[in-house]
């Protein structure tokens, strides 16, 4: 089953690869804005909580298609841009096994614990 879901996954990532595509950007603003979700986890300074909260609200995939579609909508490519690769960054961390985060500890993840549990 493990291998399905990356499976999935990677086949919503690829979907990101080509709707980006579709978009009037150069290639590099692809992988050049495909890790800026991950600022969210400066969250975490604060506390668990409001880390988890934050790294979810932008790891979320209805959250990265509302935006995709708010940007289609508003004929603005700029929040279609945004959409894509909230949507893009999420599949390739759920490949990774980095999972929306319960707000106890940033390795606690709805995909299970990252790494080895101490």
């Amino acid at each position: 089953m493990n291998n399905l879901l990356k499976l999935e996954e990677l086949g919503q990532f690829l979907l990101s690869i080509l709707l980006f595509s579709q978009l009037d950007y150069a290639w590099w603003v692809f992988p050049a804005c495909h890790l800026l979700p991950d600022l969210s986890m400066i969250g975490y300074l604060v506390n668990p909580k409001i880390g988890a909260w934050l790294y979810n609200f932008f790891h979320h995939k209805f959250v990265a298609i509302a935006i995709f579609v708010l940007g289609l909508g508003l004929g603005s490519s700029l929040i279609t841009l945004a959409g894509v690769i909230l949507f893009g960054h999420s599949a390739m961390d759920r490949i990774f096994g980095y999972g929306l985060k319960f707000n106890d500890n940033f390795k606690n993840t709805h995909l299970g614990w990252i790494g080895k549990k101490n």
